[in-house]
């Protein structure tokens, strides 16, 4: 049995009643499940914590060079060549 409650100490008798842990959920960043691992991560985070993937397509690092740069590399190498066996 509980013992009764001194609500002469009581600094807010309504707080008490929605917390059971004691803390003010209210200030706490919003939590979305990571897509990859499921576990609850902020929000707004790049990167899951846990399993270290990505969370959008955007924020991933490149995988590679475009193609634009290999490109350009292999006509300048094509013309290198051109110019040094004509």
């Amino acid at each position: 049995m509980k013992a009764p409650r001194d609500h002469a100490t009581d600094w807010d008798d309504d707080d008490d009643a929605d917390d059971s842990d004691g803390f003010d959920d209210s200030d706490d960043e919003p939590t979305v499940p990571c897509p990859s691992c499921g576990r609850e991560i902020l929000e707004d985070t790049p990167r899951c914590p846990y399993c270290e993937r990505y969370i959008s397509a955007e924020d991933q690092v490149a995988a590679g060079k475009p193609r634009w740069v290999i490109a350009t590399a292999l006509i300048c190498l094509a013309i290198a060549l051109w110019l040094a066996l004509r």
